[in-house]
C-alpha cells in the first residue's frame, strides 16, 4: 500500500495542497467554478462575433480589444499589487468583473448585438482581470508551503484545463439549444462562487516595505525582471509559443470549412486543447520535479508549435483532435513550469509586479497571437496561418535556447541548494553573534568578581 501511495505522489497531480490549506481549498474551489463559465463567455463572445461578421479577423479582433487594455493596465495593475491589501484588490476587481459579465448577458438577452459593444465590454472585462490576475496569484505562496507550491501550480493549472474542457462543450450544447444569453447568464452568477472563496481570506498586505504604485515602481518591476535572466527567459518563451501559435481565433473557420459550423463540433477544438491539459496536470508529478525547468520549457514550447502545424494540415476530425490533445499536454507542461520558477523565485515585494508581468506574457500575449492567427488567416487560408505559426514557434524556441544559455542551464536545486547555503551562513554568523555575546557577559561578569 505504501508503494502505491509513493507511486501516486510521483506520477498523478499532488492533492496534498488542499488538505494543507482550508483557505487554499476554497479558492480553489471558487476559482474552479468561476473558470467555467468564464470558459463559457470566451466561447459565446467567439462564435456571436463570428455570426456577425463570418471574419476570422473579426474574432482576432474581439482577442485584440482583451490585448491592448490588458497589457496597458497590466504592470501598473502589479504596483498596486504590491502596495494595498491584495485581498480586499480582489473582492473590488472581481466585483466589477461580474457586472462586466452581465452586460453581456444583457445584450444578448435584449438582442442589442452590435460588434462595437462586444468589444467594449470584453476590453472592460479584460482591463479588470489583468489587476485581478495577478493580484490572485500572490496568494498561493502565502497560503502553501515552499515545497507544495509546485504541486499547487499544477492544481490551478487542472481547474484552467478542465474549465477549458467543461466550458465550452457546455457552452456548446447550451448555445445549439438555448441561445447565447445563457451562457452569459451561467459566467455572471459563477462569480459567486469566486467572491465567496477570496472573502473568507485573511488579509494579504504585502510583505516588508510597500511600494507606491506609480511609473517608478512598474520600472523598478521591469528591471528587477531583466536583471534576473531566468525570470526573463520564462517570461520570452512562453511569449514566443503564444504570439506566434495561438489557434483559438482559427477555430470557428476551420470548424466551417471541415466540419460544416456546427457549434458541437466548434466546442470540440477547445476541449481537445483541455483535455491533453488536464491529462498533463493529473500527471504533473514528473513536470513538478523537473530539475531543468528552463529546457523543459523550451522543449515543451516547440512541441507545442509542431503540433499546431500539424493541426493546419490534417483534415478528419480525429486528427485535427489530436494535434489539439497533444498541444494542450505541451502547454499546461509549459505553464506548470513557468509558474513554478515565478512562485519560486520571486521575494514578496515584486511578486505582485513579477505576477503582472507573466499575466501580460501568459493572459494577454495569447490575445495578440490569436489577432496574429486572424489576420494571417485573412490573407491566406486558415490552415496556413496554423502551419505557418506552429512551424515560428518550434523555430523560436530553438533561437531562445541559443540565446539564453543561462535559462537554458538553470537548475532549480541549484536555487534551494543557495538558499540552504544563505540559511546556514545566517545561522552561523547568528552562533558567532551568540558567542561573542556571551563572551563578552562572561568578561563583565569576572571583572565584577575581581572588582
Amino acid at each position: 500500500m505504501s508503494t502505491w501511495r509513493s507511486l501516486r505522489r510521483r506520477l498523478f497531480v499532488d492533492l496534498s495542497p488542499l488538505r494543507e490549506s482550508s483557505d487554499y481549498r476554497r479558492l480553489w474551489a471558487g476559482s474552479s467554478l468561476s473558470a467555467v463559465g468564464s470558459q463559457m463567455t470566451t466561447f459565446a463572445v467567439a462564435l456571436q462575433v463570428y455570426l456577425l461578421t463570418h471574419s476570422s479577423a473579426a474574432v482576432g479582433g474581439t482577442a485584440l480589444a482583451a490585448a491592448i487594455p490588458a497589457i496597458a493596465f497590466g504592470l501598473f495593475g502589479g504596483a498596486v499589487t504590491d502596495a494595498v491589501d491584495r485581498r480586499r484588490l480582489v473582492l473590488l476587481t472581481s466585483s466589477l468583473m461580474a457586472l462586466a459579465s452581465g452586460g453581456l448577458a444583457a445584450q444578448a438577452f435584449i438582442g442589442f448585438d452590435h460588434l462595437w459593444l462586444l468589444y467594449a465590454l470584453v476590453a472592460v472585462e479584460a482591463a479588470l482581470g489583468s489587476v485581478n490576475g495577478p493580484a490572485r496569484r500572490t496568494f498561493m505562496p502565502r497560503l502553501l508551503k515552499r515545497e507544495s507550491i509546485p504541486a499547487g501550480v499544477a492544481l490551478t493549472m487542472l481547474t484552467f484545463q478542465t474549465s477549458l474542457l467543461v466550458g465550452p462543450v457546455i457552452a456548446g450544447l447550451i448555445t445549439a439549444e438555448g441561445g447565447l444569453k445563457l451562457c452569459y447568464l451561467v459566467d455572471a452568477i459563477s462569480f459567486f462562487a469566486a467572491l465567496y472563496g477570496v472573502a473568507r481570506l485573511p488579509a494579504m498586505r504585502p510583505e516588508g516595505e510597500a511600494s507606491r504604485p506609480g511609473l517608478r515602481a512598474v520600472m523598478s518591476g521591469l528591471s528587477f525582471i531583466l536583471h534576473e535572466r531566468v525570470l526573463a527567459g520564462a517570461l520570452l518563451a512562453d511569449i514566443n509559443a503564444t504570439v506566434l501559435a495561438m489557434p483559438f481565433s482559427l477555430f470557428p473557420a476551420i470548424n466551417a470549412e471541415r466540419f460544416g459550423g456546427s457549434p458541437r463540433t466548434l466546442g470540440l477544438f477547445p476541449a481537445a486543447i483541455a483535455a491533453g491539459g488536464i491529462l498533463g496536470s493529473g500527471l504533473s508529478g514528473p513536470i513538478g520535479r523537473v530539475v531543468r525547468k528552463g529546457r523543459g520549457m523550451l522543449v515543451a514550447g516547440a512541441v507545442w508549435g509542431i503540433a499546431l502545424a500539424a493541426f493546419g494540415i490534417v483534415g478528419s476530425l480525429w486528427a485535427t483532435l489530436a494535434c489539439l490533445f497533444v498541444a494542450g499536454i505541451a502547454d499546461v507542461s509549459s505553464v506548470v513550469l513557468r509558474s513554478t520558477i515565478i512562485q519560486v523565485d520571486t521575494p514578496d515585494q515584486f511578486r505582485g509586479r513579477v505576477n503582472a508581468a507573466e499575466f501580460v506574457a501568459g493572459g494577454s500575449m495569447p490575445q495578440v497571437g490569436n489577432f496574429r492567427a486572424g489576420i494571417v488567416a485573412s490573407v491566406s487560408t486558415p490552415d496556413i496561418s496554423a502551419l505557418s505559426g506552429g512551424l515560428s514557434a518550434a523555430a523560436g524556441s530553438l533561437v531562445l535556447a541559443i540565446l539564453l544559455p543561462a535559462f537554458r542551464r538553470y537548475r532549480s536545486d541549484a536555487k534551494v541548494h543557495a538558499d540552504q547555503k544563505v540559511h546556514a551562513d545566517e545561522k552561523v554568523h547568528a552562533d558567532e553573534k551568540v558567542h561573542a555575546d556571551e563572551k563578552v557577559h562572561t568578561d563583565e561578569m569576572q571583572e565584577t568578581a575581581l572588582a
